[in-house]
């Protein structure tokens, strides 16, 4: 029999235990939230965070324990038995339909009604936009595509949607994920709101800072199973929470970088002359050495992920070029690019690099599969055994190259990305926001990959969002505002005050 729920509580789940084929997902772990709190859950990718959360949104059904909802006992058989209950979730990977409007993915399933018709046009239009104003984006147009959007307000669009019902919680996870800094002020306004007006709010996120925070109350998981619950988010030691989901201390340290002195100086593998895309970045002149890691900070919207993808072929310039030993790149050609040798990891792994339901082996050698064909015969041995050299060389976990990639964490499945290049002979890596989604102690593993790889004479572009990320890996960095490069200097040569700074208020180099 589970035992009494605290005094007060909005949400107990006590003894929840979920087992798939061979795997004991959740194993007892007991949450409890109260109303108007911010409560985070932690836990390091694979503890058993998104089963949990799975679970109170009814998608998945425990087999074992017990939830209270409200000082009733509950079982949420559904999502649509959560939601009219009053739990919204909003998961990472956004479930919106790209090609429905703003207002139609606000309201869909619960499309408002007149004299019991559904109202659609400007009526609908104007609800979504009373909605999205209270979280702070009137001008987010009601009634374009969801695809048309930025990630940011695609986010905001999914809040909107979870507080068109009669929420009394909502769960977020990694909703910082996607948003640039004044986005995540403006949502932990909207957080602050919420709680103010009683909804309590689940905050998952890898941003230990950002716990710190926003946070109320703090329950850690590791390993399907609870280690702490309730603890104070503001008064934990960060060190105290890492220990606990780890099982060991982690030292927030990047791996020893080149001096100044040691810089390559070679010549460029990468250059771009004048490069440019109308509305989205102006002329970008850039050199990446081999042994070179170069890092653009910026803002979301600030043209770095575009200045990625355009040296990648995957969108086509307005203007200038690009050139990988001196020859130029035919624009806006990804097959070029891949010959010239570049590889692109990009920021959605799961939607735009993975083929989730196929094993580690062909996610590795899918763009090397001419290296394993015999007379139009695949040589599948010959294809699994360069695909586990080349992970084994990553110390990818688990070591199994017919592993089905979803089942991978984040963290693994972003080295299965960069296992992928590696067989495929890659001397530029262009890396966008190589950490998204990797929990803490997976981030130190991949940022060592990253600097040994760079070491072992690869050059990297490197996209992140977190300015201490770019600092830490980077050798060189490109400070970017609204589209134009505003400063270049050694890694060195700055700290996270002058780069935001830069960002927020920079003037072009002179």
């Amino acid at each position: 029999m589970a035992p009494e729920p605290p005094e007060g509580s909005l949400l107990t789940m006590s003894g929840i235990t979920k087992l798939f084929p061979g795997v004991r997902a959740l194993d007892g772990v007991d949450l409890e939230v109260q109303a108007g709190e911010v409560h985070c859950l932690l836990g390091q990718n694979g503890a058993g965070k998104s089963t949990l959360i799975k679970v109170l949104a009814g998608a998945h059904q425990p087999d074992d324990g017990v939830i209270t909802w409200r000082g009733e006992e509950v079982q949420l058989k559904s999502p649509i038995a959560a939601m009219k209950l009053g739990i919204a979730t909003i998961y990472q990977e956004l479930d919106l339909v790209e090609g429905l409007s703003v207002a139609e993915n606000i309201f869909l399933g619960h499309e408002p009604t007149a004299a019991g018709f559904i109202v659609k046009g400007g009526e609908a239009r104007t609800a979504a936009t009373a909605l999205l104003g209270r979280l702070g984006h009137p001008e987010i147009p009601a009634g374009r595509p969801v695809g048309e959007l930025s990630a940011a307000h695609q986010q905001i669009v999914s809040m909107a949607r979870a507080l068109s019902h009669d929420v009394r919680l909502i769960v977020m996870d990694e909703p910082s994920a996607a948003l640039d800094p004044d986005e995540v002020d403006n949502l932990f306004r909207i957080v602050d709101t919420l709680t103010a007006d009683g909804v309590a709010v689940i905050y998952i996120s890898h941003r230990l800072e950002e716990i710190r925070r926003i946070g109320d109350r703090v329950t850690v998981i590791k390993d399907g199973r609870t280690v702490a619950v309730g603890l104070p988010a503001k008064e934990t030691p960060t060190s105290e929470v890492v220990s606990l989901m780890t099982g060991r201390e982690v030292a927030y340290v990047f791996p020893d970088r080149p001096s100044l002195a040691d810089a390559p100086r070679g010549e460029p593998v990468l250059r771009t002359e004048g490069l440019t895309r109308e509305g989205e970045f102006e002329p970008v002149d850039l050199e990446l050495r081999p042994g070179e890691i170069v890092g653009l900070a910026g803002l979301v919207g600030s043209g770095r992920s575009e200045i990625l993808e355009t040296i990648f072929g995957a969108r086509k310039p307005t203007g200038g070029r690009v050139l990988v030993d001196g020859k130029e790149l035919k624009p806006g050609s990804v097959r070029a690019a891949v010959r010239a040798g570049l590889g692109l990891a990009p920021e959605e792994r799961k939607a735009q690099a993975l083929l989730l339901i196929e094993s580690v082996t062909r996610n590795v050698s899918v763009s090397s599969m001419s290296r394993f064909s015999r007379g139009g015969w695949l040589d599948s041995s010959a294809e699994r055994k360069a695909a586990r050299a080349a992970t084994q060389e990553l110390s990818l976990r688990p070591d199994n190259p017919d592993a089905v990639i979803r089942t991978l964490s984040g963290g693994n499945q972003q080295k299965v990305v960069l296992a992928r290049w590696l067989l495929r002979g890659c001397r530029v890596l262009l890396l966008d926001e190589p950490t998204r989604g990797v929990d803490v102690g997976a981030r130190a593993e991949l940022y060592s990959v990253i600097r040994r790889l760079a070491d072992d004479g690869l050059a990297v572009l490197l996209v992140s969002s977190e300015v201490p990320e770019v600092l830490g890996l980077a050798d060189r960095v490109l400070v970017l505002r609204e589209g134009r490069v505003v400063h270049t200097s050694p890694a060195q040569e700055l700290d996270e005050h002058r780069v935001l700074d830069l960002v927020m208020e920079g003037s072009p180099t002179p």
